[in-house]
């Protein structure tokens, strides 16, 4: 299963079960939790959000197949990772927003599951340092909005990228060590 669940059912699982983020920044937890190296199990939604109240999920779930669909795009050699975000029709404001809130889910939860001083690569502390300033942004929309919508495909990219090689210096790199050993 490599195909994300839809923003709507995200978002409709994500309130039955009282929680406070919006789809985008629940994916970017689940994204700095499996890239931080957070395990890639069921259990992971009550350790990526610091909150032990929360149920563990059945398969089925939505918030479970966000999570095996996620894992397995990180994992592709094809780089077919992709951001839970909405759709054009929303309007450049509200995507840009979710882009920082995604930042902001993956940042924390990133940060939950590598520890302090997660050994990244000179790439990839400029990448979190890149993320770090994403999360603290907010929308300024000018007033050439085709300037804008590129502005917003090439921050998006820099995102996924960045994930992929978070992901890559702190599970990939990890895994890499211990097979050779």
């Amino acid at each position: 299963m490599t195909e994300l669940p839809e923003l709507t059912e995200i978002d409709a699982a994500a309130r039955q079960l009282g929680l406070a983020a919006t789809p985008s920044e629940l994916h970017g937890t689940l994204c700095g939790w499996l890239a931080g190296g957070g395990e890639d199990a069921p259990g992971w939604l009550p350790r990526a959000l610091t909150d032990d109240a929360l149920p563990a999920l059945p398969p089925e779930h939505p918030l479970e197949r966000l999570r095996q669909a996620s894992s397995h795009q990180l994992l592709d050699r094809d780089f077919a990772f992709e951001l839970l975000l909405p759709p054009a029709e929303d309007g450049l404001d509200g995507r840009a927003e979710a882009l920082f809130d995604w930042c902001r889910g993956f940042l924390g939860a990133f940060g939950l599951a590598a520890g302090a001083r997660p050994g990244l690569s000179e790439e990839g502390e400029e990448a979190l340092r890149d993320l770090a300033r994403l999360a603290q942004a907010s929308p300024e929309i000018g007033a050439d909005a085709e300037e804008d919508e590129a502005a917003l495909a090439e921050l998006e990219e820099f995102v996924r990228v960045a994930a992929l090689l978070l992901h890559g210096d702190c599970v990939l790199a990890r895994r890499h060590r211990q097979s050779l050993n």
